[in-house]
């Protein structure tokens, strides 16, 4: 029976759930991605599904620094609400920077307060421990391009990172 191996294309399902137990993210539509290519999983997940075959499910809990990563403090900032554009005047709003490079960063809207409103660039589970539940789909053998790029060439997939 065909198990997951470097240069194998694999196709996953998952659950993250927080520190309480609660489901944060869900995917149930397939992920794919080449083991071992630099396809964006996290390494610790590649590691857990190493081995695995077509149907098994792995329980993995990642810290903070397997998972989502440290808060960086100097992500977050508040400006004045006077300075910020009406459409992201509300919490929850997505803020994309760009800086010289061209490189872009998205940032929340976490706060509105005393005309005052905070951005966070951190993701929501940054310095949170996790758990991802995993489910594998499928696995077949990669393509070269598929090597190449990480990932399948015959559908649109998402990633965990």
């Amino acid at each position: 029976m065909v198990t997951v191996a470097h240069n194998k294309l694999v196709y996953i399902t998952y659950s993250i759930l927080d520190a309480r137990g609660m489901i944060v993210e869900q995917h149930d539509v397939p992920v794919g991605y080449v083991q071992g290519a630099n396809s964006g999983i996290l390494p610790a997940i590649e590691s857990a599904v190493a081995g695995r075959k077509i149907g098994e499910r792995v329980e993995i809990s990642l810290t903070p620094e397997e998972g989502y990563g440290l808060r960086d403090e100097s992500l977050v900032f508040t400006d004045d609400l006077d300075n910020v554009p009406e459409q992201f005047r509300r919490v929850g709003a997505e803020v994309m920077f760009e800086n010289a490079s061209g490189e872009t960063k998205v940032f929340y809207v976490t706060a509105i307060e005393d005309g005052k409103l905070t951005l966070d660039g951190n993701p929501s589970l940054a310095g949170q421990s996790v758990t991802c539940l995993v489910n594998v789909i499928d696995i077949r053998d990669a393509t070269p391009e598929e090597i190449r790029n990480g990932r399948p060439l015959d559908v649109q997939t998402g990633s965990i990172h």
